[in-house]
């Protein structure tokens, strides 16, 4: 599994509760633009329309050279595709208070391009405080054992 775009803002701004994998519905121009590593997750999220799951937001930059016949569309929504009784176990927990999909990455798995989803719950403003604050503290801690470490005789 090799990953091709990551969504590094969804672990701070949410609560990740459970991760599940999805296929995606993809044109060819797409698959040959992610190839190309012309892809950006930042800003996407998890939409259900009519019992399906369609991923927003995701941004895939078309190569000049990949299509001549067919206008691409750089933020097309995509259709995820996974078994109906997982989409309906998750609509059920999304209407509950809080609770939100979001993409994680996408990644390749067996040649077909993969889309991680989270269950997550937006954290609060402290939260994500103490989230820099533990992630400061161990940048720090690591800097202070490798002193110590380069520092003994």
């Amino acid at each position: 599994m090799s990953n091709i775009a990551e969504n590094r803002r969804a672990r701070f701004e949410y609560t990740i509760e459970e991760q599940f994998e999805a296929g995606m519905v993809l044109s060819g121009w797409e698959v040959k633009a992610i190839r190309a590593g012309q892809v950006q997750l930042t800003d996407g999220y998890v939409h259900v329309r009519d019992g399906e799951l369609y991923l927003i937001g995701c941004r895939i930059n078309a190569l000049r050279a990949a299509s001549t016949h067919v206008q691409p569309e750089a933020d097309r929504t995509k259709k995820l595709l996974m078994h109906k009784a997982q989409i309906r176990r998750l609509i059920g927990k999304i209407e509950q208070k809080g609770y939100t999909l979001v993409p994680l990455n996408l990644h390749y798995k067996g040649g077909h391009v993969k889309a991680e989803i989270a269950l997550a719950k937006g954290k609060a403003e402290h939260d994500k405080r103490n989230t820099v604050k533990e992630r400061d503290w161990e940048r720090e801690k690591g800097r202070l054992m490798r002193h110590k470490v380069s520092s003994k005789p």
